[in-house]
């Protein structure tokens, strides 16, 4: 089994930062494309950004310039890290990768983590 989980997320202020993290646990042989989505209330779930497995970066309109997908292979973790926050950024926040295990790619959530920019 593969299992991915978010932690990081909270309540901040406008123009404040906040670091997402997404730990990847269980058989895994290989993490391809990693990812960060979020989902507002009464709308779609949007794709944030990426991160390919050499570090190849693309992220949305909405947060380029202001959001920085890394991640450390070696640990099976991705960040998010969020600066100047604005209030359209609150969102339940997920991650979800392309992972190799037992054999075959599948593709993985997690259970997301609540983003919340208010004053």
């Amino acid at each position: 089994q593969v299992q991915l989980v978010e932690s990081g997320g909270g309540l901040v202020q406008p123009g404040g930062s906040l670091r997402l993290s997404c730990a990847a646990s269980g058989t895994i042989f290989d993490i391809y494309t990693m990812y960060w989505y979020r989902e507002a209330p009464g709308k779609q779930r949007d794709l944030v950004a990426a991160i390919t497995s050499d570090a190849s970066t693309t992220y949305s309109d909405s947060v380029k310039g202001r959001f920085t997908i890394s991640r450390d292979n070696a640990k099976n973790t991705m960040w998010l890290q969020m600066n100047s926050l604005k209030p359209e950024d609150t969102a339940v926040y997920y991650c979800n990768a392309d992972i190799m295990w037992s054999g075959v790619i599948q593709n993985h959530w997690g259970q997301g983590t609540q983003v919340t920019v208010s004053s």
